[in-house]
């Protein structure tokens, strides 16, 4: 099982989708974290203000915060270090984690059309 950890700056509460002003990226992360849940994928999210004991006790992420605190968000894919500053998308996360190609956001098939349905003039188009 894939294991993927994320070390988030200091927020308000777990996921950082509470208050009067959420961030969309946030609801739009904790969707996609819910997800590979779903998938498989052990989840697990380090809140800088609620648990900092675990930021201390890895010393990549350690040296991560030492270059700036603008590193955080800071993903680890099973002990490594994958991305940092940024909260990835469903397809970024599920690359970096090598899901299966048929996971990540479904596939809208739009069938090709060799001709128009419409005469020209017809006013249908």
């Amino acid at each position: 099982m894939k294991k993927l950890e994320i070390y988030e700056p200091a927020m308000c509460c777990s996921t950082g989708v509470c208050g009067v002003d959420v961030d969309p990226v946030l609801v739009q992360f904790a969707a996609d974290l819910q997800w590979l849940g779903q998938e498989g994928v052990d989840v697990v999210r380090y809140n800088l203000s609620q648990q900092p004991q675990a930021f201390a006790a890895n010393p990549a992420v350690v040296k991560e915060m030492e270059a700036g605190m603008d590193r955080l968000p800071i993903v680890v894919v099973d002990g490594r270090i994958v991305s940092t500053g940024v909260y990835l998308s469903r397809v970024q996360l599920a690359q970096k984690l090598e899901l299966p190609s048929k996971s990540g956001k479904p596939q809208l098939e739009i069938p090709v059309v060799a001709e128009s349905c419409c005469k020209p003039g017809s006013g249908c188009c």
